[in-house]
């Protein structure tokens, strides 16, 4: 049997995709700048810039920061919001009440570029297999990624037997589009299964809405370890 890749999940605090891929043997580890949820002992708490050059084999960067990169937050580029992004600094968090429209926009397109740039940095990583997931992004968003970033593989939990809406995009480099395992038939819209499915979309505001919306789905995540893991494997035998 071939031996286990050296595996790093960026950007994720669940743990969902690390223990999948660590169910199939693989030596793997997650790094976030919050602590695991599970406490494991192989989670990094730091920038994952820091640890990109490593000597991994594949990286699936799961939950990039891409508030500022998606469609839904194009307006307020345009518009800031009334409430300080969680992503600014302290200071400016604390200042915002009294900050004059222009000098939010300007924080506003700042986070933009660090986002982007945290996003060119996982894509451009020197790690042969790259996994990036993002929604999907506006013009000013993908104007400042990678020129050779290919279309993303859309995927649905239901593809992989979990009842629910969530579209997660996937950029892919050296690693195969996922293949469903499970697919199941969508429910009709305006039936109540409908709303059940669309529960990650109907969360309601809190604290711990984020975390919700961007946690990865089971089913998703054994697909990528089988799959992703199991197609490396093979190339390194």
């Amino acid at each position: 049997m071939a031996a286990p890749l050296r595996i790093l999940i960026g950007c994720e605090t669940s743990g969902v995709m690390r223990r999948a891929f660590a169910a199939r043997g693989h030596d793997v580890w997650s790094c976030d700048l919050l602590p695991a949820e599970d406490a494991t002992n192989r989670h990094m708490i730091c920038d994952i810039r820091e640890v990109l050059d490593l000597g991994w084999d594949l990286l699936a960067v799961m939950h990039p920061p891409c508030t500022r990169l998606c469609n839904s937050g194009v307006r307020w580029l345009h518009v800031p919001p009334t409430n300080a992004p969680a992503e600014a600094r302290p200071d400016e968090r604390a200042a915002w009440p009294n900050l004059h429209e222009e000098a939010r926009r300007a924080i506003m397109w700042r986070l933009l570029d660090e986002g982007a740039a945290l996003f060119s940095a996982c894509w451009r990583a020197p790690i042969p297999r790259v996994a990036v997931e993002n929604p999907v992004m506006h013009p000013h968003g993908r104007a400042r990624l990678p020129a050779d970033l290919p279309k993303p593989q859309i995927v649905q939990p239901w593809w992989f037997g979990e009842p629910f809406f969530k579209a997660t995009g996937l950029h892919l480099r050296g690693l195969a589009p996922l293949s469903a395992t499970d697919r199941l038939s969508p429910p009709a819209p305006g039936t109540e299964a409908h709303k059940r499915w669309s529960a990650v979309h109907r969360a309601p505001p809190g604290p711990d809405r984020w975390k919700i919306r961007s946690r990865t789905f089971e089913g998703l995540a054994a697909a990528a370890a089988s799959q992703w893991g199991g197609d490396a494997r093979q190339e390194a035998a």
